[in-house]
């Protein structure tokens, strides 16, 4: 029986070993896609929310409110399905045919606009963390706004605001999961079909959780290193 297990989970046909690694590939990649893209949007929302006019406040408001009220999975079918519909309906309008967008790009533009929304609060309160003297000493230098945010608002934040991107980047590492629901093939789809096919549910999903949870050691791994880097210098704390 273990012979069969381990045969299952072989790299080459008839094992499924090297499409779930496939799958997690995939899923890697609009982990990774989606995240940066929050980051992103989330640096654009706080800077808005913060330093914006009445207008800019308003939007930035209203986009974290709507998308952190919506459920994910809620979120994702609108905007793979809408989203889509609404860009080849603008392009017919234009007189162009239909877009045909690949599932990878689809599926990084709809985690950005969800990893986004929480990234904006996130960096906002890192933001709002920072002490007061240390931006208005930038500004006693005559720095431009632009480059203030560069050398002291953005890295004076960073400390503050990674245990909270450390969570938004684990989480969307589960969330690609979600875009199972409109046939993406990453992991998680993978594994149901590799468990349909062979009728080992047991076995391919502990796989996949084995995977998954891999994924968050190393990237916990990475998280640590990054924000020793980042409080250099700083008074260590001490649980």
């Amino acid at each position: 029986m273990d012979q069969t297990f381990w045969q299952l989970l072989a790299l080459a046909p008839p094992g499924w070993g090297g499409v779930l690694l496939t799958g997690l590939a995939h899923s890697l990649e609009i982990a990774v896609g989606g995240y940066l893209l929050g980051l992103i949007l989330g640096v654009g929302g706080a800077v808005g929310k913060l330093y914006g006019n009445e207008i800019v406040r308003d939007l930035m408001e209203t986009y974290t409110v709507v998308v952190r009220a919506v459920p994910e999975l809620v979120l994702i079918l609108l905007l793979y399905y809408a989203g889509t519909d609404a860009l080849n309906r603008l392009m017919a309008a234009l007189g162009h045919g239909p877009v045909d967008i690949s599932g990878l790009a689809a599926g990084i533009f709809v985690i950005g606009v969800v990893q986004g929304a929480y990234a904006t609060e996130v960096i906002r309160g890192a933001i709002k963390a920072i002490p007061a003297g240390e931006i208005e000493a930038g500004r006693a230098y005559g720095m431009p706004g632009g480059l203030l945010l560069r050398r002291v608002t953005l890295p004076a934040m960073l400390p503050h605001a990674l245990p909270g991107l450390a969570n938004l980047w684990l989480i969307a590492t589960k969330d690609t999961a979600l875009l199972a629901v409109v046939g993406f093939s990453e992991l998680t789809l993978v594994t149901r079909q590799a468990a349909g096919a062979t009728k080992h549910y047991m076995l391919f999903f502990l796989a996949a959780g084995a995977l998954y949870l891999a994924l968050t050691l190393l990237s916990n791994l990475a998280i640590a290193r990054i924000e020793k880097w980042a409080r250099r210098g700083m008074p260590q704390v001490h649980a």
